[in-house]
């Protein structure tokens, strides 16, 4: 029997919410998963598991084998320096294997990649869109390596890949298990600060992103990048809204550069000193001092991107965590 969808990354919050959309919409769906992946995002899901990693040739071509799509949502999304390596196997070499093994057996792959392979905006009065031209300004490994996996997705174009390439932006909402962006309001709630990046970001509801990826599998134009972003907001008044939702005291000024070199550099120092890298660290403050603003128009015209309001994304985040007792 013929898969409607593989979905990779399906224990992540966009890929567990494709499952998700997939499921209402009545697709059959496999997912690859590694054999140490928790089997509690899926608990109860229809779906069928092969067992294997992105990274490996085999097994992303067994999975790929007898469906009709690729939903490449599988990535090592941390933001820091030091994480290269594992950075380029996990999102350069697995989208290769990935594009390569559908372009093997003739099927379209969304290759959901991030508006942080995009370029940024100079000023809060500027927005992005999918023409702006230029590398992104931070050369953190995260960023490198994404921008390194859409090469590669456009290259096999050329070869005859039938790919889309989606860019979300900055996502809450339910069914973020590991926690992944969920985090920043886990943190607002237990450890609130007087203080707030000094940058923007592009609040967005990841079931909004998951409809809207379904969308771009079946109408998106080949070659074509969607920007699936939202609503574009100042951090302080993002953390603002997050702490009014936890009832958590909110922030009341922008970060200085004080706060910003300690906050920085002493996460980078503590890495070297522990052989880590802990996720608040110089990379992840000089992303958030930059203003992530886009614009969705196209994928809003061309794939019936719809977006709810972001406060509601916060509200839906929040009662999903203390449903599933993180707080």
């Amino acid at each position: 029997m013929t898969i409607d969808y593989l979905v990779t990354g399906a224990t992540g919050l966009v890929g567990n919410n494709l499952v998700r959309v997939l499921l209402e919409k009545q697709c059959t769906v496999r997912i690859l998963a590694r054999e140490t992946s928790s089997r509690r995002p899926l608990q109860g899901l229809d779906v069928e598991w092969v067992i294997g990693d992105v990274t490996d040739k085999d097994a992303v071509q067994r999975a790929v084998t007898g469906v009709n799509c690729v939903l490449h949502a599988a990535a090592d999304t941390h933001i820091g320096w030091r994480g290269l390596n594992r950075q380029r196997l996990i999102n350069v070499q697995g989208t290769t294997f990935v594009a390569h093994a559908a372009l093997t057996q003739g099927i379209r792959v969304v290759q959901i990649s991030s508006v942080d392979a995009l370029p940024i905006a100079k000023s809060p009065q500027e927005v992005i869109d999918e023409e702006a031209t230029g590398e992104p300004k931070s050369k953190c490994t995260y960023v490198v390596t994404k921008r390194q996996s859409e090469a590669e997705v456009f290259r096999l174009l050329d070869k005859g890949l039938d790919a889309v390439i989606v860019n979300p932006g900055f996502m809450l909402g339910p069914w973020d298990w590991k926690p992944s962006s969920g985090r920043m309001l886990l943190s607002i709630a237990k450890h609130p600060s007087p203080v707030a990046p000094t940058g923007g970001m592009s609040g967005c509801d990841v079931r909004d992103v998951a409809t809207a990826i379904v969308s771009a599998a079946e109408r998106g134009v080949r070659g074509r990048r969607y920007i699936l972003a939202g609503e574009n907001i100042t951090y302080l008044d993002a953390w603002q809204r997050m702490a009014r939702q936890v009832g958590a005291r909110p922030p009341r000024w922008r970060m200085g550069p004080l706060v910003r070199i300690i906050a920085g550099y002493g996460g980078d120092l503590w890495g070297y000193v522990s052989g880590g890298e802990p996720e608040v660290n110089s990379a992840l403050i000089e992303m958030s001092q930059q203003f992530h603003y886009y614009d969705s128009s196209r994928a809003k015209r061309e794939l019936d991107y719809q977006t709810r309001s972001f406060d509601a994304s916060i509200r839906d985040a929040w009662e999903w965590f203390k449903r599933e007792h993180y707080v």
